[in-house]
């Protein structure tokens, strides 16, 4: 199963509570912290919905 790799690379202030918790519940806690995380489609809807605040690379 492939991989992806999760990058924090833009801070979440200033940003609605429930984005916040996507990211929180991605792992991610600093910026420019990664996570590595299998690719499924409840992990791809949560990086959707803070696409704008991290950075996805997938690895095989």
């Amino acid at each position: 199963m492939a991989k992806l790799i999760i990058t924090y690379t833009k801070s979440a202030i200033g940003y609605n509570e429930r984005q916040k918790a996507t990211i929180k519940a991605l792992g991610l806690q600093k910026l420019n912290q990664s996570v590595e995380h299998d690719d499924t489609p409840v992990i791809r809807g949560m990086v959707r919905k803070v696409e704008h605040l991290v950075s996805v690379e997938e690895v095989r």
